[in-house]
């Protein structure tokens, strides 16, 4: 039996308010908190919350410099359009992709991956 529900995933940045407009958007939420040090933003499915971090280094995947410390992976139907709105709202494509026909990487403005695929439900 569960004792809990997945409430909110946090994310450290530098920047909480614009990394959580990124997110907002992409996923279609509302920023419904903000301040300059933590943002939430409410989703169909969640909460997602960028937090700031003195000194925040961005992972540095695949290198394992500084190790990505969250993966998000994002169901989708159409892997070309969610990633090129993705791209639209300011995320960077990986330079490893390694199913590229199922899986597509990239990384939010704060530098953290997270890969749309089509072989997990809507």
């Amino acid at each position: 039996m569960a004792v809990a529900r997945l409430a909110s995933t946090s994310l450290d940045c530098s920047d909480p308010a614009a990394l959580a407009d990124f997110w907002a958007a992409l996923l279609g939420g509302e920023v419904a908190f903000r301040s300059d040090q933590f943002c939430a933003v409410q989703t169909g499915n969640g909460w997602i919350a960028a937090v700031k971090v003195a000194d925040y280094r961005p992972p540095t995947w695949p290198a394992a410099e500084v190790p990505k410390q969250i993966h998000l992976d994002l169901a989708t139907s159409n892997l070309e359009a969610a990633e090129a709105e993705a791209l639209r709202l300011g995320a960077r494509k990986a330079a490893n992709q390694p199913a590229p026909d199922r899986w597509r990487v990239l990384f939010d403005p704060a530098g953290h991956p997270f890969c749309f695929t089509t072989q997990i439900p809507e």
